[in-house]
């Protein structure tokens, strides 16, 4: 059975999200603060971690900077809303996605259940892309620029992976949160916005003026090789 590990200092709300997935068929461990949330990492191996970013002691950014120092554990981070400033950092230290509060429980389990699928996923078909010293490997996921290895998350890789094997097509937000995150309805299309602003820091030369990811102004995002 698949293991969940939920983490929030409120009570009523693990209480709620603990039931959702139990209710699904998840496994399901729970923590109120980050020091015993990294112990249940370290003895309990859970397969994702449901993080709320408002945490005592160790807050949810710093563990989930934690988490990513030690591998590829899927990482669900819930901010209050409005709090951009903690998704664009949740999302940079490398979270697999977001939640706003308040949020439907319904909604978040039908996440992790995607980003379990996602994270477990067979490597995309493809090999080898090669753009201008842009070099993209889909079995190893490793990336280079000019011969210099790049460092990216989960995410920005499958997102990068996806755009440019459909080189010049355009792609709005919508269908990026579809085809790559797995949600058939994108109730907050930031993320998408996010990890195209970090791809273009890491990819391009000259992020101000894009070679690679250009965005289509009022329709979304594409690849040109």
């Amino acid at each position: 059975m698949t293991t969940v590990l939920v983490v929030d200092d409120e009570p009523i709300v693990r209480d709620v999200v603990v039931r959702y997935l139990q209710r699904d068929g998840f496994d399901t461990l729970e923590a109120a603060d980050g020091e015993t949330a990294q112990k249940l990492i370290e003895d309990g191996e859970p397969e994702l971690v449901v993080l709320d970013v408002m945490l005592p002691g160790t807050d949810g950014l710093a563990l989930c900077r934690w988490i990513r120092s030690r591998g590829e554990l899927p990482v669900i981070m819930l901010t209050a809303r409005g709090e951009e400033a903690d998704r664009i950092v949740g999302l940079e230290l490398g979270a697999d996605d977001y939640v706003t509060k308040p949020f439907s429980p319904r909604e978040l389990a039908a996440r992790v259940r995607t980003v379990l699928r996602r994270s477990t996923a067979p490597p995309p078909a493809g090999g080898r892309l090669v753009f201008d010293g842009l070099v993209l490997d889909a079995r190893s996921r490793d990336v280079e620029l000019d011969g210099r290895p790049l460092q990216l998350t989960a995410k920005e890789f499958d997102l990068l992976f996806f755009l440019a094997s459909n080189p010049r097509q355009v792609f709005s937000r919508d269908q990026l949160m579809e085809r790559v995150w797995g949600y058939s309805a994108a109730l907050d299309t930031g993320t998408v916005t996010v990890h195209v602003q970090r791809l273009r820091s890491k990819i391009e030369r000259d992020p101000r003026r894009p070679r690679h990811l250009e965005t289509v102004w009022g329709v979304g995002y594409r690849f040109v090789p």
